[in-house]
Order: structure tokens, then sequence, then C-alpha cells
């Protein structure tokens, strides 16, 4: 360089290197020891023809209307690694020039967005797991440039959702790339737990404006904390989704047509002593649900940190069973907490998190047991001069990519984390000091055979109706609707969840339910949190079959008076799923 330049001003990003690698983990070597894994050689897609990415999803691989076994990849544009913009060369040594403030015709760096390939901050790109060809697949043309947060598929409907930080919204998008509507968060969801509604200030991110600041993230163009929707992942028949910085998880339900229901619900706020953003949730099939911290944004001008790294937590929620009516959340309240990397306090979440299958003692992957790995993204995963010598024999300290961990392995148990495997991003163990390079994980897990434990499964009902003994009176309609149900396999056997739909105005809030098939035993629970469904639990019966279960729906208020009391009585019948919950194959 000529006297008095800095060389960062000269450097740019490598759009020949990958920012996207699918790597094959069905052997990892040996027994957990906390080691390095070093896998085959994977498949990759680079800068230049998709940018920096974070949001990551797999379709479930039905080409034709026939399932394939081999889905397509999912990769949505992103700003969490930094925003780098340039101006025209105005020096003719052929490289454009680099700007930290927004300035008169300044462009997003080429590998910013894969703008080679038309691609912007609001693109999600598709990869074919076929042939690799990478395509542009979705735009979100009012993205100005903060990018997505995150993307989930709903195998039901085959949709997919994207939440977008410029505008806070959450877009639902089709099996072709078409946007389809949106969920507002700010405006539908917050008044639903008593907040008050946050319309999207409509500050976009602009780089050729004074105001830009690279290294500013508060001049990105960001939607406001309260209505910025991170994670996205869709679950027994609903859409989980977090929001702000001290964060919160909601829902909302996806109707029987895929779109939003309307009915958003407050899940819980996430307990954790850093108040970060939560960018990515996971759901095991026995009903545990993951959420991955990221640190704070950062864009340091020399690219070594895009991330504040060190106290990101990696934490597991489960609903409280039976719900305790005298909390506020249907969920515990002190979530379970995974060792992170070796550094002190194992805490280097990185903001990605999936589940795989079990690993056996030999470290090969076994696929009869659904979700019983945790992988998530963490920074320096092996760096801790206290553990150097111990830690050497299972390779390079200097490890940003992911962890693998059987998921009953929570705190206090692998402290540290040898009871883990690791996996290095790029195979360069020379940056120990980088911090927020890695994002988020994707693990292709169709967990064939029988459903898993509380994973949503297949299933069906017949229209309602009043048994002979119960007819409605003066040819009256029911005085309650079933909208919807959704079958799961549970450590108890098959769970039935019943969306009611008091038309008639009856009032009721609590239901009773005993079967009228002979065999069959059916149990619910007394309590009920308003918004949520009814839970039925069904046993007894041989799969497949048609279960009839008789309701009351009644007021818990009438009930408390004691003596009789009104009962809205119909006969519900269960087209039950040809699956068996009872017996986990495991013990088969």
């Amino acid at each position: 360089m000529p006297p008095g330049v800095d060389p960062v001003d000269e450097t740019f990003i490598d759009t020949s290197r990958a920012s996207l690698r699918i790597f094959n983990v069905s052997h990892l070597g040996g027994p957990a020891s906390g080691q390095l894994v070093f896998t085959p050689p994977p498949f990759e897609v680079t800068a230049g023809q998709i940018g920096e990415v974070f949001g990551l999803a797999y379709d479930d691989g039905v080409r034709d209307g026939v399932p394939s076994g081999v889905p397509n990849l999912y990769a949505a544009a992103t700003s969490l690694h930094g925003v780098e913009i340039v101006t025209s060369d105005a020096d003719s040594d052929g490289r454009p020039e680099r700007q930290r403030r927004g300035a008169a015709g300044a462009v997003f760096m080429d590998g910013q967005f894969g703008t080679e390939n038309g691609g912007g901050p609001g693109t999600i790109w598709k990869i074919d797991g076929i042939t690799g060809a990478v395509s542009k697949f979705a735009d979100i043309d009012t993205n100005s440039g903060p990018g997505i947060g995150n993307l989930a598929f709903d195998p039901t409907h085959r949709d997919f959702f994207a939440s977008d930080l410029d505008t806070g919204l959450i877009q639902r998008i089709d099996i072709e790339g078409n946007p389809i509507d949106s969920f507002d968060h700010g405006i539908a969801g917050r008044p639903a737990h008593g907040l008050a509604p946050v319309a999207d200030d409509g500050v976009p991110m602009d780089i050729q404006g004074a105001a830009f600041d690279a290294e500013d993230p508060a001049t990105w163009g960001y939607t406001q904390d309260a209505r910025r929707v991170w994670a996205v992942s869709y679950h027994g028949g609903r859409l989980y989704y977090s929001v702000g910085e001290k964060a919160e998880i909601w829902s909302v339900g996806i109707a029987s047509d895929g779109s939003f229901a309307g009915d958003p619900r407050w899940e819980l706020t996430v307990k954790a002593d850093q108040d970060y953003a939560v960018t990515d949730i996971a759901f095991d099939n026995k009903g545990f649900m993951y959420l991955a911290q990221r640190g704070p944004i950062e864009n340091r001008y020399d690219y070594s940190r895009f991330a504040s790294s060190g106290k990101g937590e990696l934490i597991r929620y489960w609903r409280e069973d039976p719900d305790d009516p005298a909390t506020e959340s249907a969920w515990v309240e002190v979530p379970s907490e995974y060792a992170i990397g070796f550094p002190q306090g194992n805490r280097q979440s990185a903001g990605g998190v999936d589940l795989q299958y079990r690993y056996d003692a030999e470290g090969n992957l076994d696929t009869s047991v659904c979700t019983d790995t945790v992988v998530n993204t963490g920074d320096k995963l092996r760096d801790n001069p206290e553990l150097a010598e111990r830690l050497a024999a299972g390779g390079p300290l200097a490890v940003h990519g992911v962890q693998l961990t059987p998921s009953g392995l929570v705190k206090p148990a692998n402290v540290p984390p040898f009871g883990s495997w690791f996996v290095d991003f790029d195979g360069y163990f020379e940056d120990p000091d980088v911090q927020g390079h890695v994002g988020d994980v994707r693990v292709w897990r169709p967990c064939e055979g029988r459903a898993g434990y509380y994973e949503e499964i297949p299933g069906g009902y017949l229209p309602p109706f009043y048994p002979p003994d119960f007819p409605p009176p003066g040819n009256l309609p029911p005085c309650v609707d079933v909208e919807d149900v959704h079958y799961y396999c549970t450590p108890r056997g098959l769970r039935a969840e019943l969306t009611l739909h008091d038309h008639a105005g009856f009032g009721g809030d609590s239901i009773k339910a005993q079967s009228r098939t002979p065999g069959v035993g059916v149990t619910t629970p007394m309590s009920h949190v308003p918004g949520k469904p009814y839970t039925v639990d069904i046993t007894g019966h041989d799969p497949g079959d048609t279960v009839n279960v008789g309701l009351c729906f009644y007021r818990k208020s009438d009930q408390d008076k004691g003596g009789y009391y009104p009962c809205c009585k119909m006969t519900l019948p269960l087209r039950t799923p040809a699956v068996d919950c009872e017996v986990p194959r495991r013990e088969r």
C-alpha cells in the first residue's frame, strides 16, 4: 500500500469464499470427548452467489408431488454479519472505495447481498438439494437493508415464514416463492397481552445519507425493538416467534387454510442473565423448546467482530404439567441451560440451534431416535487456556462452528462440555479472537417411521354432532363448534388438542370429557388457560380407530357454586391417527 493508506480500507468481502456450507455429520469418529470432528469436504455456496446469510430452512423434499428424500435448502439475506458499503473507484486502483459513513452514490459491497445474482437485503435464496443450483426464491422488496431475521417452513401447508427486520412483519410465502400475506406483531400481537400497539416508524436504512454509520447498528433502519421479530418456528399448528432484545416468545395460530389465525398469545419472557435477542427457536419431539441467544450486533471496521460473544445462552423450556394457575405462563419459570463452548461461563452461543437424531456410543448416527442431539452455533468453542493441555488432544482450539450435544446433558452436566463434539465452519484455526462470524444452523431430519414424543402427527376428525340422548332443543344448532384438532404423541400416549368456537355465546371456559367408546380411556385436565386449546388424552384404542368423546362444555364459575350447573353436551367423533404413541421405538 502507498504510505498513509490503511490496508483495512482496501479490504473487501472475498466473493469466492463460502458464506454457507453443508456438512455430512453421519459419523463423528468416536465417543464424545470435546474433540473437533473432521467431516467429509462440504458442499458450499459462495458470498458472490448469495451474499451474507443467516436464516435457514429446509423444505420437505417433495418434488412434483412425490417425496424424494432430498430437500431444498433456503437461506435469507442478513445484516447480522455486518453492513459494508462502497462508492465507485476514485483513485483508479481498480477497486471501489470503502466507506464507513453514508455517502452519495454508495452501494452495498459485492458479497454483501449477492447482488451479482440480483439479490438484495430482502432476498431468500433456494439451493436445490439434487443439483446444487442456486436461484432467487423470493424477495421482500420493502426491506431497505436490515435483512431477514429467520425462516421457518410449515410442512402442513407447504408455506414459508420470514421475519422482516426492517418492518417487523412476518411474511408468509408459498412454495413457489410468492408472498401471500403478513402478520404485524406490533399492531395485532401486542394488544393480546395488554400492551399498547406499536406501528413501524418507517425509517429505512439509507446508505447514501450522512446519518448512516457502518459501525453503528442504530443507524441501520431496524424497526423498533418492541415489534422487532427475530426467530420464527412452526410447531403444533402455531408459529412461534421471538420479539426484542429482552426476548419475549409469542405464538400465533395457523388456520386450516395456512393463513394467520389472528389469535396471538404471549408465551413467556426469556429468563437469562443477559437481555439478548433470541435469533433461533427449535422444538424436539418431547415438547421441549430450545432458544438460542445471539449477542448484540457489532460491525468492527476490520471485520473482526459482528456480534458480542461470550454471554449468549442456549436454554430449554418445557410446559408446566399440569399448568400452574399461579404463574402467568404455561411454560416453566426457570429454563435449563446448556454448556456451550469451553471458555469461562460456557456461554458461546452465536444464535443458531436445531435438533439432530441420536448418536450411538461410537458417534454414528442412529435415525431410530428422532431428536436426541442438540446442534448449536458458537464462537471460540474450544478456547480455554486453563484446559489447553487437555483440549489439545482433541484438535485446534480456535473453532468457530457448531457443537453437538446429547439433549439430556443440561447444566450442571457437561461442564465443561467434554461430552460434546465440535465441527469448524471453514477449517481455518488462526483466528481465535473473531466473534459473530458464524450464524444459523439447520439439520435435515425427516424422522421417518413412528412419530416421536410430543410431536405433531397427522390425523383427522369427523364433523361433530349431538348424540341421540342430547338432541338440540327446537332444532337449534350445537352450542359449540370444533374448529380444529391437532394430534400429538406424548409420554402419556395420544393427545388431541381441540380448538373450540363458542359461536352460540354460551360463555363456557372449561370442559370435561369421557369416552363413549367401550374399552377406551379419555381424560382431560380440569384447568384451562384462556385462548389455548383444550387437551384430551386418549388411551386403550387401536391406532386409526374413530373414538367417540363425550364433551361437557361449561363455565367454571357455575361449577364453583356447587350443585347442578349448565353444561353444553355433545359427542365428538375423533378419527385417531394410524400411529402407535404408547410404545417408543427404542423399546421395541
